[in-house]
């Protein structure tokens, strides 16, 4: 069967950056389902995508589908006829549909009888026939999310078409699709070759395309880009600052990319290097550069469009735009540096947190006096903590964070340092908004984390007790990532905190209005234990800071649930499978860093031989419980009931077992604790095996059913077993 290379070009004004690399990948998403759903089978598909235009290659795409045999059911032969022998009014209509006469139709036998139908081949769709119209169906299907009309059209699409390029091989006549005539005719670059670009067959696009000083594919373009802002770096010594996110969105402005160095006055180095690299990037789209300890250096590289005859101008064009955004930032940088960062804290009692939970400032101070709590329970300096917490909002009211919005904390612990607050305050004002996403990294020190703790901590509480949670994608307080970073730094920073209190004490400041330390009553016990605290006894804490505000009474429980559910997102990408989790989650453990280690036993345990029938053995005891009517689970096993050999050996197995287990389960050796719980499988099978719980004796059976029950508290020890079984 003969194949061709197919290409699709759309031309069109400037796409949007922020969307280009998706609309290139969908329409090749597109094309290629639609090629494949008219059986138009190919080899290598590639989409291509500049700021003017978005195209998809098509290699060896076939000419035509293959015939596809069909077979077209019509009523059952007992009616094919009526009693005279003359074909009945339904064979008749049903040959009529199929545009033949009733003689031609065949008997076809089915599973429910012979009836009348018609088998037919039918060809294959030719490639040229269709192409428009699967390229039409593509580009109007494609996912935009704001269309735009040009003109007196009513046609739509990203942004105004200009031209469009349609080939099978060197055919190219495939007449008119979204009003404009399918041709062989590109454009190359805006400047540098502004005319048309001929495109003699599919094949050479790409060549084509580079000799009008298009690079036209993405990720070669992309990869350029670095390439030369590399190279430029490292004739200066220097290693850039390239963000992949950067990279990308300047790799969607530029058709031909040309790496130009430029400088800015040393005296802006003064000013804090983050909020420079975030002008340079966010604002100019250029890549910084740093010297080999990681000092900014006053020089940048740009990335143009052109290739110019005079290099130095364009140069001194990107200098002059760069100039006054960084002057801004030394300014703001100037004037805030002349007031002190606990000033402004003042000034947050007027910024607006939520209606009803009052200001930024009633959310500092909670935020104060949680971390206090929070910092004694992980062995941290609490006043210290409480300091950050009470300053870790003031910079939001600050010029430099009202202009540069990705500087709030950062621009905190500098001027903190400058007001000589001690250098564990000005990480932990930087670090509480740590992680900022996904896998990166956490706060470092006990200061800090206790701040990013009850800032968390206190804004799940406080959204989930107005009534405000997630729904489906809708989540404007963020509570999902909120929830994911409580949990990787009690995990990661195994602190073994148990939730339930913290919350209880955030949720109790929120209704008394007087902060966290009027909730002290609630977290004695806790404060007792030591550092091992649970999800409950920080959500007691969380709760006893919220202030004067009407709540849900159910605000903690919900919380915890919350939290805990999200532990499945925690482990995604591990290799550790829901039923796992879910295993754990069923013992009611609340300790994040005691959850982890258990799952990591349990997985473990999993692959061993005995694990199975344990699981199984689990799952049978735990039944029998669920029907059991007269079961009472404090009951004591009675040794002078226990007739039998094989719940004698049960009973005395548990015993021993139980006494074992101790100490690895208070020292969370889970692993160690499993292992050990293996050696009942030969006890508990002779015990099923010999052993009739049921008893009609009610002495008996009440006695059996407590030894199961004893049994099923030292399967949960670690996690519900049962739940593993298949």
């Amino acid at each position: 069967m003969k194949r061709r290379t197919l290409l699709l070009e759309v031309g069109c004004e400037e796409l949007p950056s922020s969307t280009l690399r998706a609309l290139g990948e969908g329409l090749g998403a597109m094309l290629g389902r639609k090629l494949r759903e008219r059986g138009l089978s190919f080899g290598d598909l590639r989409w291509y995508a500049s700021p003017r235009r978005l195209a998809v290659q098509v290699r060896e795409l076939v000419e035509q589908a293959p015939d596809e045999a069909r077979q077209t059911l019509g009523p059952p032969l007992a009616r094919a006829r009526d009693d005279n022998g003359n074909w009945s009014r339904a064979a008749q209509g049903f040959a009529a549909r199929q545009g033949v006469a009733a003689q031609d139709l065949q008997v076809i036998d089915t599973a429910k009888g012979a009836r009348l139908g018609l088998a037919r081949v039918v060809p294959g769709a030719k490639t040229v026939d269709v192409l428009a119209e699967l390229v039409a169906q593509s580009l109007h299907e494609l996912p935009i999310a704001k269309r735009m009309r040009w003109g007196a059209s009513r046609l739509e699409f990203a942004r105004p078409l200009h031209w469009l390029v349609l080939l099978f091989g060197q055919d190219s006549d495939f007449g008119e699709i979204l009003g404009l005539q399918t041709g062989n005719k590109s454009r190359g670059h805006r400047f540098h070759a502004p005319g048309t670009a001929l495109i003699e067959n599919a094949e050479a696009y790409v060549d084509t395309l580079r000799a009008a000083r298009v690079v036209v594919d993405f990720k070669e373009r992309r990869e350029s880009i670095r390439e030369q802002v590399t190279c430029a770096a490292r004739a200066l010594q220097a290693t850039p600052l390239i963000d992949e996110a950067l990279l990308e969105e300047v790799t969607s402005l530029v058709e031909w990319p040309v790496a130009l160095v430029g400088g800015f006055d040393e005296r802006f180095l003064d000013v804090p290097a983050e909020a420079l690299i975030s002008s340079m990037q966010r604002h100019q789209k250029y890549f910084p550069l740093v010297n080999a300890e990681g000092k900014l250096l006053p020089h940048f590289i740009a990335v143009s469009n052109i290739e110019s005859r005079d290099p130095q101008q364009v140069v001194r064009g990107n200098e002059q735009v760069i100039r006054p955004r960084l002057a801004d930032a030394a300014f703001f940088y100037a004037r805030d540096r002349q007031q002190r960062l606990e000033s402004r804290v003042a000034k947050l009692d007027a910024v607006v947190f939520q209606d009803k939970l009052g200001s930024l400032g009633d959310r500092a101070r909670r935020i104060s006096a949680l971390a206090r709590r929070l910092a004694r329970r992980i062995g941290a300096d609490a006043e210290l903590a409480a300091r950050a917490g009470l300053l870790c909002k003031a910079d939001l009211v600050s010029e430099m964070v009202l202009e540069f919005a990705d500087m709030q904390g950062i621009a905190g612990a500098y001027y903190a340092r400058g007001d000589g607050e001690d250098e564990r305050v000005a990480r932990a004002i930087e670090q509480h908004y740590w992680p900022l996403q996904a896998g990166s990294p956490l706060p470092e020190e006990g200061v800090a984390i206790a701040v990013a703790l009850a800032e968390r901590l206190d804004t799940l509480v406080a959204i989930f007790g107005i009534g405000h949670r997630p729904d489906g994608s809708r989540d404007p307080f963020a509570l999902r990532r909120a929830a994911i970073a409580v949990l990787r730094i009690t995990i990661e920073k195994d602190l073994r905190l148990d939730f339930r209190g913290a919350l209880e004490q955030a949720h109790a400041g929120l209704k008394d209005g007087r902060g966290l330390e009027t909730g002290a009553g609630v977290t004695r016990t806790a404060l007792h234990r030591g550092l091992a605290l649970d999800l409950r006894d920080i959500l007691e804490l969380a709760q006893a800071g919220l202030a004067g505000t009407a709540l849900e009474e159910d605000v903690v429980a919900t919380v915890l649930d919350y939290l805990l559910d999200r532990l499945p997102a925690f482990y995604e990408g591990s290799a550790i499978p829901v039923e796992v989790i879910r295993a754990v989650r069923a013992t009611g453990c609340t300790r994040p860093g005691e959850f982890h280690q258990r799952v990591l036993a349990v997985q473990q345990f999993r692959g061993q031989a005995q694990a199975a029938a344990l699981a199984a053995a689990h799952k049978r005891v735990s039944n029998l419980l669920a029907k059991a009517e007269e079961l009472d689970s404090t009951a004591e096993v009675s040794a002078s009931l226990l007739h039998e050999e094989a719940e004698q050996t049960l009973a005395r197995t548990l015993a021993e077992l139980d006494a074992d287990n101790r100490e690895d389960l208070a020292a969370g050796r889970y692993a160690a604790a499993l292992r050990r719980m293996a050696t009942l499988q030969g006890p508990v099978d002779a015990f099923f095996d010999g052993v009739m719980v049921n008893a009609q004796d009610p002495d008996l059976r009440r006695n059996r059913l407590a030894l199961l029950s004893q049994l099923r508290r030292q399967f949960l020890a670690v996690a519900d077993l049962s739940l593993l079984a298949g």
